[in-house]
């Protein structure tokens, strides 16, 4: 029998301690508030234990195996290395909610009413009251129902914790995590098939950019299906067999595990019992909430996964913010016009602000300036001379508008222009801006020059 405690009073309850939930709580608690946290599985949530993290571990891993050039791999080895990132990120967090004096619990938390949760745990129920309450619940992978996970069938969780690099592998979904995953076990020695839905990898992203990951996803000799729909799964004794279908021809391939990466889903659901205190869903199971992330009760906000846009750890924690200042009454509001968007591929892949497409279906005249990495002295020396830097402009006024980039630390890159289109900087405070030599940042440079001489040949 659970033992029932007295009730706690804070002013903010926090439920779920990833990106969104730490920094809403960092935050609130230096903004003065008695502030605690809900986590029901290990600190730092889904992108530090199960996500983000792990995930560029390996991929780091993965790359240096390939510098290498060796032909056997200690996975064991590798594991080791990411468990031990894992923990230091996990401990990290822990040890920041500890210095910040934010009480965190343990446990499964549930609405009683708007005012009022209980966190389940193995041995006692906690009652806590609340002022404020800030949902950042996170999200989990998508289960398709023909392609149940477990044994053979993995989500990216089981991915990234196999004890043993696969011999073959499938992966449903050809999206950001499908093809981090997939090319990071490529380079470990698996034989790995990727079947994408749409006319192209990495769908959302302009073809141009996607080309040179096809190119190395080629020379790491993976079988690329676009167009493709995943029907059912027959398993066989140590494998398994997907049948699919390629532009509605009937096909089949065979491998030692199937990865499933098509989206993740919200954690509304369960015992939370939002719909105990009214607080309202999408079709997709996600929260509504205003500009500064408050649900249909003002005093409940909710950020991250369980909010509309894409599941990004940094838009979490951006959210984050805007939340916690706004229950504290200061304005703040979100503005999504700058979010970057990263693949940690090889090469990687980002993009800020509009794409030239986007840009001229909204009816804008623009100008755009390219650089190749190929004639770049820092590129050729990181032997990483395939990729570009593509920036959109406004024509009358030169003002920055979007950028993307493929190549090598194009998410490093990225942050530069970001800035740039968040602070309504020029083409001029990009070209004019000394870039030290030699860097990749000349590219971005060398794209903003470009970008001027064609707006100003007409």
């Amino acid at each position: 029998m659970k033992v029932e405690n007295e009730a706690r009073q804070v002013d903010v309850l926090v439920i779920g301690s990833g990106p969104g939930g730490y920094t809403a709580a960092k935050r609130a608690a230096d903004a003065g508030l008695h502030v605690a946290v809900v986590e029901r599985n290990r600190i730092g949530g889904v992108c530090t234990n199960v996500g983000c993290i792990p995930s560029k571990a390996l991929i780091s891993e993965a790359h240096r195996f390939e510098i290498r050039g060796q032909s056997n791999i200690n996975f064991e080895e590798v594991q080791s290395f990411k468990n031990a990132i894992v923990n230091k990120q996990s401990n990290g967090v822990g040890f920041l909610l500890k210095n910040k004096n934010i009480t965190v619990f343990h446990g499964e938390a549930r609405f009683i009413n708007d005012h009022k949760a209980i966190v389940d745990n193995m041995d006692s129920e906690i009652h806590i009251r609340f002022e404020h309450c800030i949902i950042a619940t996170g999200s989990r992978p998508i289960e398709l129902r023909a392609f149940p996970y477990g044994g053979r069938i993995l989500s990216s969780t089981e991915a990234l914790d196999l004890n043993q690099v696969p011999e073959s592998l499938i992966v449903i979904g050809g999206g950001y995590i499908g093809i981090e995953l997939g090319q990071t076990f490529a380079r470990f020695g698996s034989k790995v098939t990727i079947l994408e839905g749409a006319d192209q990898i990495l769908p959302g992203f302009e073809a141009d950019m996607t080309r040179p990951v096809v190119k190395k996803l080629e020379e790491n000799h993976v079988d690329i299906y676009t167009g493709a729909l995943a029907d059912r799964v027959e398993h066989l004794q140590d494998q398994v067999t997907v049948h699919f279908k390629e532009n509605g021809n009937e096909r089949h391939v065979t491998a030692q595990f199937v990865l499933v990466t098509v989206g993740r889903r919200p954690n509304t659901d369960g015992n939370l019992g939002l719909e105990r205190i009214g607080i309202q869903l999408t079709d997709r199971g996600l929260i509504p909430v205003d500009e500064q992330c408050r649900t249909n009760i003002p005093h409940i906000f909710a950020i991250g996964d369980i909010v509309a846009g894409p599941a990004l750890a940094h838009k979490a924690s951006y959210e984050a913010k805007v939340a916690a200042d706004a229950l504290t009454h200061r304005h703040a509001k979100v503005d999504y016009k700058v979010l970057p968007l990263v693949v940690f591929s090889d090469p990687e892949v980002a993009s800020a602000g509009l794409s030239e497409t986007e840009a001229r279906a909204r009816g804008m005249e623009v100008v755009t300036g390219r650089a190749s990495y190929g004639i770049n002295g820092r590129a050729l020396a990181l032997r990483a001379s395939e990729g570009f830097v593509k920036i959109v402009a406004e024509k009358e006024t030169e003002r920055i508008i979007g950028a993307q980039i493929v190549g090598s630390e194009a998410s490093n890159l990225i942050a530069e222009l970001a800035l740039a289109i968040e602070m309504s900087a020029t083409l001029e405070d990009i070209a004019l801006t000394i870039h030290a030599h030699p860097t990749l940042g000349e590219i971005v440079m060398e794209a903003a020059e470009a970008a001027i001489a064609k707006g100003r040949r007409g």
